[in-house]
C-alpha cells in the first residue's frame, strides 16, 4: 500500500475511513466490516469482542446488539468505547475512540426487517450473555419463539437495537518495513479535526 502522508490524507477522518473501507471491500476480504468493540464498566474493568459494522457516516459507526448483553449494560453505565479495524491483507489498522449512543427506534426497526428469519428469531430467543443450562435450552427457546410467531411478521424485540459510536479520535496505521509504520491521528478539538503524525 502507498505511504501515508499529510498531503494525501483527507481533512475529515470519516472521508479517510470511507476511502480505506472501499479498498478492502473491493479486494473482497472476508468480513471487512468486522471490528473489535471495547467497552468498560463504570469502575473501569474492560471487555472486548468482535462485532459487525452495519453502516457509517460522518456522525459515526453503527452496530446492533441486545441492550441487556454485557456490552449493552456497560454502554449504559459507561458510554465511552473504542473500536479497532484490522485488515492484515493490506497491513492496515484503524483505531477509534468516542461516545456511544443508541440510535432511533425507526432506524433499528428498519435494519431488523432486513435480517434473515433465523437472526430475527434468535434476537427474541437468546438471553444474550446470560448463563444457560445448555444448547438444548437455546434450541427449545428458538422453537418456542418460532411457534409463537407462526406466519406473522417478526417485530424487533424492545431489548434489541442499534448504537452509534460518535468518534472523537481516529488513528490510521499503515504497516511499513522495519517497523517504521505510518501512524496518523485525527482528534476533534474546539470544533475541528486536527491531524497529527505519531511515532510507530
Amino acid at each position: 500500500m502507498p505511504r501515508l502522508s499529510p498531503r494525501t490524507l483527507r481533512s475529515h477522518p470519516m472521508s479517510e475511513f470511507k476511502h480505506w473501507y472501499d479498498v478492502v471491500v473491493r479486494r473482497s476480504l472476508y468480513e471487512p466490516n468486522a471490528m473489535v468493540l471495547a467497552t468498560a464498566t463504570k469502575g473501569g474493568s474492560p471487555a472486548a469482542r468482535v462485532v459487525l459494522l452495519k453502516s457509517f457516516s460522518k456522525e459515526g459507526f453503527v452496530f446492533f446488539t441486545n441492550y441487556g448483553s454485557r456490552k449493552g449494560r456497560e454502554l449504559r453505565d459507561n458510554p465511552r468505547a473504542a473500536l479497532v479495524f484490522y485488515w492484515p491483507e493490506v497491513t492496515r489498522q484503524i483505531r477509534v475512540e468516542g461516545i456511544v449512543k443508541k440510535i432511533g427506534i425507526k432506524e433499528s426497526d428498519q435494519y431488523f426487517r432486513t435480517r434473515p428469519l433465523g437472526a430475527q428469531l434468535g434476537a427474541h430467543a437468546s438471553p444474550q450473555s446470560a448463563v444457560v443450562p445448555g444448547r438444548e435450552y437455546l434450541e427449545q427457546r428458538l422453537k418456542d419463539v418460532a411457534q409463537s410467531f407462526g406466519n406473522q411478521s417478526i417485530m424487533r424485540p424492545e431489548n434489541w437495537g442499534g448504537y452509534r459510536l460518535c468518534p472523537m479520535v481516529l488513528e490510521f496505521w499503515q504497516g511499513r518495513p522495519d517497523r517504521l509504520h505510518d501512524r496518523f491521528r485525527y482528534r476533534f478539538s474546539k470544533g475541528r479535526w486536527i491531524i497529527e503524525q505519531l511515532a510507530p
